[in-house]
């Protein structure tokens, strides 16, 4: 995508602190960190969200970012990993292409990526169940 800036940082086209690259990702430093260490796996290929993106990469990702993790967590000495990947504006994603970001979690960081329980009611589980299955 000629204009999309993960494209450009992805290919190589903007310079980026990179911690890993090969042929099909790059993972890069947040320049907006959440905490220190934060970093975004960035495909080389353009899918604007989970949506468009191949069964084959998907599960690529996530294997890199179970290896970027444990890489991460030794280097770092976190406590605790936080993978997170947003899909459309209302889920917070602001970049439209798709990404993962690996968070570093360190006691006391306050990351705010926690949320308060509801509760699953019969009505609603039965609801989903009936649509979904």
């Amino acid at each position: 995508m000629v204009d999309c800036i993960f494209c450009k940082i992805a290919n190589g086209e903007i310079p980026s602190a990179t911690l890993y690259e090969d042929e099909e990702f790059r993972v890069i430093l947040d320049l907006g960190p959440a905490s220190k260490g934060h970093a975004l796996i960035l495909p080389k290929t353009h899918a604007a969200n989970i949506y468009e993106l191949s069964d084959e990469t998907a599960g690529k990702a996530m294997i890199l970012a179970k290896h970027m993790a444990s890489k991460m967590t030794d280097a770092l000495g976190c406590e605790g990993f936080n993978i997170v990947q947003n899909n459309g504006e209302i889920a917070g994603q602001t970049v439209f292409h798709f990404h993962m970001h690996l968070i570093p979690r360190y006691k006391g960081d306050k990351v705010g990526l926690t949320w308060t329980p509801g509760k699953l009611t019969d009505e609603v589980k039965d609801e989903i169940l009936a649509k979904i299955k």
